[in-house]
């Protein structure tokens, strides 16, 4: 059974009642029912192909953000081999929000920088829910320059509610640390790829998805902030979230739309969480090709990414 979502319930219904027949079924307590199961699974694909042909962009989030959903660090096992993660920021300390490092990637080297929210209470905790302080950024930035150093390309999985906005990492130069990651991933000699995987919140996603390529997940989102964040800024009440993300562009759809992102990777009806291997082997596909296009067709990667972002919003 999965984690239903709220506008999930008719699905959930009838997949219960499913699971129901099945174990009657199991324990020699019912008469054949394998029609009536089929009937039901049928009428459950059905509604659940109905309810994801027609999301809104609230909805979007809500499925951005299902606690199921494939995170880094699944990525990371299933598309990289011999991957040494890096710790620290050689300044202050480790965050565990960022998982930076290398490995390779169909056998050559890959830089690899991504957001880890968890899975579980105690790796939530540990991973602090994805959202990064200073010193993860700063680690990303020490595994880009090494990257830089030896030529090795760098690919960012993005999946993150915002940079922690505690006291603590204020004090430390949140904000500066942001710029800085920003402006190394602008100024990067070697090719670099973004993939959105689930949230890209504000300049916590930003500071690592400033790439030459930028992909999202069909259902992921990507804003400048969170829809609760900016409901509680215009209207000074959260609840009208649903109303921020309508008006806020955040889905893969609008932004590839507005030129913001180069790309969209499919999804299987009811999310990635339904189907995480699909997914993942999908990114990462989507990843080779992404490189391969860019070493045929361009020279300068650096200039390439300057004006990819210099061109957002002039040329709709």
């Amino acid at each position: 059974m999965y984690n239903y979502l709220d506008f999930e319930k008719p699905v959930a219904d009838l997949e219960g009642q499913i699971l129901e027949l099945k174990k009657l079924s199991e324990s020699g307590e019912a008469v054949d029912v394998a029609e009536e199961i089929a009937r039901l699974e049928k009428r459950s694909r059905d509604a659940l192909r109905e309810l994801y042909k027609a999301l809104t962009p609230w909805q979007k989030a809500q499925v951005a953000r299902h606690p199921d959903r494939p995170h880094c660090l699944d990525y990371v096992r299933a598309l990289f081999t011999d991957f040494a993660p890096l710790a620290g920021d050689r300044s202050f300390g480790e965050d565990e929000a960022v998982v930076a490092g290398f490995g390779r990637f169909k056998g050559e080297p890959i830089a690899i920088i991504g957001q880890e929210k968890g899975n579980d209470t105690q790796s939530r905790l540990k991973h602090n829910f994805g959202m990064a302080r200073p010193e993860g950024y700063r680690k990303a930035v020490r595994v880009m320059d090494l990257a830089d150093r030896f030529n090795i390309p760098v690919v960012s999985l993005i999946d993150t509610a915002g940079a922690y906005p505690g006291i603590g990492a204020e004090e430390r130069g949140q904000a500066e640390a942001i710029a800085r990651s920003t402006s190394k991933c602008l100024s990067l000699k070697v090719p670099n790829i973004a993939v959105v995987i689930g949230e890209g919140g504000s300049g916590g996603a930003i500071a690592i998805a400033t790439a030459n390529l930028v992909y999202m997940l069909e259902h992921a989102i990507y804003s400048v902030i969170s829809p609760e964040g900016a409901a509680s800024i215009l209207w000074r009440d959260a609840t009208r979230a649903k109303d921020a993300a309508t008006n806020m562009k955040i889905t893969a759809q609008d932004l590839l739309l507005l030129k913001i992102i180069d790309g969209i990777i499919a999804e299987p009806i009811g999310g990635a969480h339904r189907a995480p291997e699909a997914v993942i082997r999908a990114a990462g596909e989507t990843i080779e090709k992404g490189f391969a296009d860019l070493a045929a067709n361009v020279s300068d990667y650096r200039t390439h990414r300057r004006e990819k972002f210099l061109a957002i919003g002039r040329n709709l």
